[in-house]
């Protein structure tokens, strides 16, 4: 393998109460587990959905998306990352791979549901179901708490970040 040929896995994610940070923070760990285990120059992109621009998309070779469901709806601030870029990658990112994290208060499933359509829209290749991590926060003050996501839902974050760099590598 070309030890210079350097390859993009791209982590955007919005958090409010830190459930959706944590989720990226793991895959951004298990993907550099797997980069290591292959011995492979893997750039792993962190960032927050207000500072992605295109020029971060067209760069990378595959995204995970994290975000919350807010008000079973993607959070604003993912979903204006997805309108600001839309047009700028439009037919520029097709079949490069991706996948979601949603964290959740309940199901999430609108919120993955309408990640899901803006990434068909980008002609993006999923790899695996959406993760979807239920807080089961209902109450006004469990929704704004600070989130500690447990042990099993970041490790699932884990292998959702490493399969994203294997598959690219």
């Amino acid at each position: 393998m070309d030890k210079q040929a350097h390859k993009t896995l791209l982590i955007v994610w919005h958090s409010r109460t830190g459930a959706a940070r944590q989720l990226a923070e793991a895959a951004a760990r298990g993907a550099r587990d797997v980069a290591v285990e292959l011995d492979a120059l893997l750039n792993i992109e962190l960032k927050q959905a207000d500072q992605t621009q295109a020029a971060d998309l067209l760069a990378a070779q595959a995204y995970l998306f994290c975000a919350p469901e807010n008000l079973a709806a993607l959070s604003g601030a993912m979903k204006e990352f997805f309108d600001r870029n839309y047009y700028a990658v439009l037919d520029q990112l097709n079949g490069r791979l991706y996948a979601l994290a949603i964290s959740a208060g309940s199901d999430g499933s609108n919120a993955v549901r309408q990640a899901e359509r803006i990434c068909t829209g980008w002609r993006l290749t999923a790899v695996a179901p959406a993760l979807v991590v239920n807080t089961d926060a209902q109450s006004p003050e469990s929704i704004l708490a600070e989130k500690t996501l447990s042990t099993p839902d970041l490790e699932a974050a884990a292998t959702l970040g490493g399969t994203l760099a294997a598959l690219i590598l």
